[in-house]
Order: C-alpha cells, then structure tokens, then sequence
C-alpha cells in the first residue's frame, strides 16, 4: 500500500469521449425541458427511487414501497436499523441544495446525518485502520487513520481546482474517496452522494435524475470495479461504468417524461373528477363518463399510479372487490 497524493490516476479513453459527448448531448436535451410540469412529479419520484437504490446497493432489503411510507412517516413493520437507514438517507438528500461539494466540514455533517444512530462514528473521520473485501477475501488496506483528513483535505481541494470535466471530475472523486475510505461505515453511499452533488452543481436538474438505481442494477460490477485498487491501476475503467450508468439514466428520464407528456391530459381529467374522495375505478369511470374499461385502465388509471399521482386503498391486492382510489398527498417541504 503506498500513500497517495493528488495527482490522481486516469486515461481518456475512446469510450471515455464517446461517453461523456453522449452524455453532454442529453444533458442538453434534457436541460431545454427542465421547467416542464412532468419533471416536478418525476423529480419527486426519481429522490424517492434514489434513496431506495443507494440503500439497497449496500444491503437494505425494504421494498421500494416500504421506503416510501417510511419517508411519508407511516409505520412501516421492518428491521429497526434499515428503518433508519431510511429516515437518515431521507435527511442527507435533503440537505443537498445547500451543501458545498468542496467543503470537508460539509462531507462530515452528511455523514452524521446518514449514520446517526447507526455507527458510533458518524460524523468523525474514521480513527483505527481497515480492510476492504471483495468475495470474502482482502483486495486492499485502505490508507492509515492518520492521514485521512490530509488526503481528504487534499481530494477536495483538487476537485474544487481541477480543470476536468465536471463529468469525469465526479466520477474520479467517488472512486478515491472509496479509495481513502476515511468512515468506518457508509463510505460507498457517501461516494455517491457527493458525486451527485458534483454533477447537481454542472447541471442542476441531475436532483431529477436517480443515477443510483443505475447504480444498484449492476452493483456487482459496480463493486467489483471499486475493489479493485493497486499499484498503476487507476480510476479509468470506473469512469467509464459511472459515465455508462449516467447515459442510461438519462435516457431513462426521457423515456420516462415522454410517456407522463402523452399521459398527461388523462391523468389531469382522471385526478380532478377525483378530487380528495376516495372512489372505485366504476365511479372514476362514470365520472369521466367512459365505458370502456380498458381505456380507463390504460390511459387514465394505470399512468396515474405508476407515476405516484394516485394510490390504491388496499395495495397489496389490486384486484379486490373493496378497491378504491385516492390522490396521493404531495409532501409538504
């Protein structure tokens, strides 16, 4: 293990320029639709989908639903300690407006949100050594307690002053914090957190963008790319994963506010008949005079629950008798 200072390590590949060009490209298109009324509900689905992944990359097994009445303050039955991992996480990504990506003192607040309650360290600068596991077996002793708040005093000060791309300047900060690890717990989530807060700082509506679930549908390799740390091995091929899972997130948001554009005049009729009663899908349908069930499944009720406009009364049996629907309550700021 050698110690290690910043001059960081990496190569521009052809796929690195490929990449980040694709990605600039739909980051344009994106940011030219920034203030539609799509992006406001999506948005808020997309933190909720981001607080979710982050979690489950690292092993918490609540549903995405379960995440979300617990972000609602409803009693959700569940392990205490993913529990809070939730609440904490909740926390953290709200404070992201108003951090500073190049303060230290801003990275230790954030971890002591997110671990409160969960290590006796949150908060504080890791003070005893560490070894990183891939598949049960050590791949790599993370740098002495001792220097890890030079290192990270000195990460910071080159992402503030480096001349990369703010693209590939993310993706190098995540990999070398993980690198120095300076937490007992919580290092991987804290790495992508403040990558997202690099890229919200380029970009603002990247707050929409939940590159976290990217993240978690192939978090073997996104570990085992982590893991992977020696003498002349670099940060070159984790760019290119966490630049693929950018492209992909993106492409997904345009997916995604394309389908909430062309479903946006039904979910509008189907939610003001609806109003803040409860009603069955046979009272929706006679309200917004429809007879043709299939229709009103798949162009009014479906679109509103699967973008969280509407929820169900009895949701773990959608086909019940005693089903009714209510507009969901937007979260008070």
């Amino acid at each position: 293990m050698t110690e290690k200072s910043y001059a960081v390590s990496y190569a521009v590949t052809d796929e690195i320029i490929a990449l980040a060009v694709e990605v600039g490209e739909l980051a344009g298109v994106v940011a030219l639709t920034k203030d539609t009324a799509a992006n406001s509900i999506l948005c808020r689905e997309s933190q909720l989908r981001s607080i979710h992944s982050t979690l489950a990359a690292d092993g918490n097994s609540l549903s995405l639903k379960k995440v979300k009445n617990v972000i609602e303050g409803k009693n959700v039955p569940g392990n205490p300690n993913e529990i809070r991992e939730v609440q904490n996480a909740c926390g953290a990504y709200s404070l992201m407006p108003e951090l500073n990506p190049f303060s230290v003192e801003d990275i230790l607040s954030v971890h002591k949100t997110l671990m409160t309650g969960l290590t006796k360290e949150a908060g504080k600068f890791r003070s005893g050594g560490v070894e990183l596991f891939a598949e049960e077996r050590p791949v790599q002793t993370a740098p002495p307690a001792i220097i890890v708040p030079k290192l990270m005093y000195d990460l910071v000060n080159w992402a503030e002053t480096s001349e990369a791309h703010p693209l590939i300047k993310s993706c190098v900060f995540h990999y070398e914090f993980n690198f120095i690890h300076p937490f007992v717990n919580g290092n991987s989530r804290m790495g992508r957190i403040w990558q997202m807060l690099l890229l919200r700082r380029w970009k603002p509506f990247f707050a929409c963008l939940p590159v976290e679930a990217q993240i978690y549908e192939r978090r073997k390799e996104y570990y085992d790319i982590l893991a992977i740390y020696d003498k002349g091995v670099d940060s070159t091929a984790f760019i290119e994963f966490m630049l693929r899972a950018v492209r992909d997130a993106l492409r997904e948001f345009q997916q995604t506010e394309r389908a909430y554009e062309q479903a946006a005049g039904q979910i509008k009729r189907l939610l003001t008949v609806l109003g803040k009663e409860t009603l069955s899908s046979r009272e929706l349908m006679a309200r917004l005079k429809l007879k043709h069930r299939p229709t009103f499944r798949d162009n009014y009720l479906l679109p509103a629950l699967s973008f969280g406009l509407v929820e169900m009364t009895v949701p773990d049996k959608p086909n019940s008798s005693h089903q009714r629907y209510r507009a969901v309550k937007k979260p008070t700021a």
